[in-house]
């Protein structure tokens, strides 16, 4: 008896292996798009962008981010234009979404989350020890997104706003002459921002551990920078292992504005050439065109706000992920014990993302503000409409009803006027 119940046992154990083996071979990502798939289908019906798609019943989900609603002041002046943003992006046509990925901006997530998380008729193809997905368009052999995890390092490593606006038409359209039957595609680009003392905690520990973006191209106006316009700050292969201090002191670290610097048009300043202007003139120039080329991109949202992030993009494109995004609070940035001088150096070093990062934070806050007063304002008028048309259905009844009394009084007449000329006749008759 003991040898038949350990042989089931084992029977069992044996089959829970093999079903593990069946489903990681099936679904080989970190996520198996047929449940996701599945599981969104069977959820709510709600049109995408809603709070219901991911509040799971329990009231309002942006709340619980921290509030930040509740006591926002805006101090920006936005028009509706600006505030509004949906694009009329055709997957099945030729727009392409090109995300421009800032380093440790919590870029890598949400990248993943374009690649595997969005609900489309096609999903991305993600296979199991392989970095990029293939994202093609519905029945054609052409990618709609331009990112990290679809077409790689394309146009080079982390590359900045001028290198992909330069970069993406020429690679996308090397095939292709626009036509009058053909017009020229639209792209899209998006961004992630993070908090600039956060954002520059975490690169010190990433480049700290050895982390390096050596291969990235800076190319500007068709040229890389030269040894002498953009030193290193470290001789080795890498800068592990180097202090915070350290860190901090390099003039030439790329972490230190690298946000707006990665966002503006470099062609303004003269590139990497510090002597084309002063310094003062510079940054000034440099923290406009940031401010206006992310003001004009199709999306850009927050790693603090993970929810608004996505209710925007979903917005904004007309798409919905599957399963809702996660706030995590706690980084290696947060472990961090930083005393307040040394926040406050950090904030020096990095004014002008401090100065884009409150720009963006104002304009975030108040296109997510705007999208939910028109989702509030739309389901309000589907309410009135319905309610219009439950009113008209009760004046029809209502009308019927008196109809069919009319009908049957006059058909009541009627018989009787029938009856009264037929007991007229049978006297005559009796006669």
């Amino acid at each position: 008896m003991d040898d038949k119940s350990n042989k089931l046992l084992l029977a069992l154990v044996m089959l829970c292996l093999f079903g593990v083996i069946v489903l990681q071979y099936v679904c080989p990502g970190t996520e198996c798009q047929l449940l996701l798939r599945l599981h969104a289908g069977l959820g709510t019906s709600s049109s995408a962008g809603g709070a219901e798609a991911f509040s799971g019943g329990g009231g309002d989900p942006y709340r619980a981010e921290d509030g930040t609603l509740s006591r926002f002041v805006p101090r920006f002046h936005f028009s509706e234009d600006e505030l509004r943003r949906a694009v009329d992006f055709n997957i099945k046509g030729d727009d392409v979404i090109v995300f421009l990925h800032i380093q440790k901006t919590g870029g890598t997530t949400f990248g993943r989350h374009l690649v595997r998380n969005i609900l489309l008729e096609q999903p991305c193809e993600c296979r199991a020890g392989q970095k990029k997905c293939t994202c093609l368009r519905p029945g054609k052999k052409e990618t709609w997104l331009f990112s990290r995890f679809s077409t790689g390092w394309s146009c080079g490593l982390h590359a900045d706003w001028t290198e992909l606006t330069n970069c993406v038409p020429a690679l996308m359209d090397i095939t292709t002459e626009p036509t009058p039957q053909k017009p020229r595609r639209n792209y899209y680009y998006i961004t992630i921002l993070r908090d600039p003392v956060s954002r520059y905690l975490s690169e010190w520990r990433h480049v700290q551990r050895g982390a390096t973006w050596k291969a990235s191209l800076h190319v500007c106006d068709g040229r890389a920078p030269t040894p002498s316009e953009l030193p290193t700050c470290y001789s080795g292969d890498d800068w592990s292992g180097c202090m915070l201090a350290d860190f901090m002191d390099c003039p030439y670290n790329l972490a230190s504005n690298r946000q707006a610097r990665m966002l503006a048009d470099l062609s303004l300043v003269g590139c990497y050439n510090l002597s084309v202007m002063g310094e003062e003139q510079r940054s000034r120039a440099l923290l406009e065109s940031a401010k206006r080329n992310l003001k004009e991109m199709a999306f850009f949202g927050l790693t603090e706000f993970q929810r608004k992030t996505q209710y925007l993009f979903e917005r904004t494109f007309h798409m919905r992920f599957i399963s809702p995004f996660t706030q995590f609070n706690s980084t290696r940035a947060t472990s961090v014990e930083v005393e307040p001088e040394t926040q406050r150096r950090i904030r020096e070093l990095n004014v002008l993302d401090v100065e884009l990062y409150e720009y963006a934070r104002d304009l975030f806050l108040q296109r997510f503000q705007s999208a939910r007063q028109q989702e509030h304002r739309e389901a309000r008028r589907r309410r009135q409409q319905e309610r219009r048309q439950l009113q008209r259905s009760r004046l029809q009844w209502v009308r019927q009803e008196e109809e069919e009394e009319e009908e049957e009084l006059a058909w009541g007449q009627e018989e009787n006027s029938t009856g009264g000329d037929y007991m007229g006749n049978v006297e005559r008759w009796r006669r």
